[in-house]
């Protein structure tokens, strides 16, 4: 009996050794990427747009060049900073290899992003900045979007003849890159174009059905606007839909910021001046590029900007041909 007990205790003892490093190996190739599947989390700011859909596209093949796979998780509206923070926290635990992060609130991600450094996590942020110190992430990959906000006003102002007064429809608070093209097309409208009036501005709630309904109660309280502005694909969706309720489409003159079918009608009817287009692809195609370079070691700039384009009746076409992917095609 002694002799049985004593080579049950031999066997339990040896299992548990296996166990236990079999998991620490587990954790390590989870970690490193040896040894298993190598994986990135990816974390934008919504999935339910068509926009980030493509930045989705972007990644995948990016990573698929690489060896990497990717994970893509987030909360689906752009203004629930709770979930996303939950995909970080879920991407630390799962050990990413790399995360790639579009941050939904400059302000409420910072936290998530000094953890993700603590983990000792490689982390690019993409699309809109984060007020974290810039030594927590090894790369900033978006657009200039403050450009892009002076390239709508540069538009704008000249199809109203350099005077009149405009609408900003923003989005919700405390996005970056949506702030900064408030801040560009405002700031350019100042110094270029002095006779031209922003009469309202107003934030949104983040939804095409929102924009619509605070740019319907901007136009009735500012009937004599002739330009206006919206800074992102919901917000110039909704933005061009409440022109159409009003029946304001052509006289009243809109520049949108992204892409959208609704919107490219609206271009060949005359109803959009134009679109200052980012390339959403390449936003997260150079995002997975830069955090696989970060993880083998390589030096890495600390931004990669992204140019955007501007669309109108001359050029659509030709923009449909060489960009279908920044135009959501």
């Amino acid at each position: 009996m002694k002799i049985r007990n004593w080579l049950v205790g031999i066997v339990l003892g040896i299992s548990a050794a296996l166990f236990v490093s079999g998991a620490v190996r587990k954790i390590s190739h989870m970690r490193s990427g040896v040894g298993g599947e190598k994986t990135l989390a990816v974390i934008p700011k919504g999935t339910a747009s068509m926009w980030w859909e493509v930045v989705r596209q972007g990644a995948l093949e990016s990573a698929r060049e690489r060896g990497y796979s990717i994970s893509w998780s987030g909360p689906e509206q752009e203004t629930d900073r709770e979930k996303q923070i939950q995909a970080v926290e879920d991407a630390i635990v799962k050990a990413a290899a790399g995360i790639i992060l579009g941050p939904n609130d400059a302000k409420a991600l910072v936290r998530p992003v000094e953890k993700i450094k603590a983990a000792g996590i490689p982390c690019v942020i993409i699309d809109s900045a984060v007020d974290a110190d810039p030594a927590d992430y090894v790369s900033f990959v978006a657009t200039d979007n403050y450009l892009g906000g002076a390239r709508a006003a540069q538009r704008l102002g000249k199809s109203m003849g350099g005077r009149g007064r405009v609408l900003l429809v923003k989005f919700v608070q405390n996005s970056a890159s949506t702030d900064a093209r408030a801040q560009g097309f405002r700031e350019t409208l100042e110094k270029e174009f002095p006779e031209i009036e922003i009469a309202a501005e107003q934030y949104t709630l983040g939804t095409v059905e929102d924009s619509r309904q605070k740019t319907v109660d901007m136009l009735m309280r500012n009937k004599e606007v002739t330009g206006l502005f919206a800074v992102n694909q919901p917000t110039t969706v909704g933005a061009y839909k409440a022109l159409q309720n009003q029946e304001l489409t052509g006289r009243v003159k809109m520049v949108g910021f992204d892409s959208d079918p609704v919107l490219l009608e609206g271009i060949e009817s005359g109803g959009v001046e134009a679109l200052v287009v980012q390339n959403p692809f390449a936003i997260g195609y150079e995002g997975v590029r830069i955090v696989v370079e970060a993880i083998e070691g390589k030096d890495v700039p600390a931004q990669v900007p992204i140019e955007s384009m501007v669309v109108d009746r001359e050029n659509l076409e030709e923009m449909k041909e060489k960009y279908p992917a920044a135009l959501g095609l």
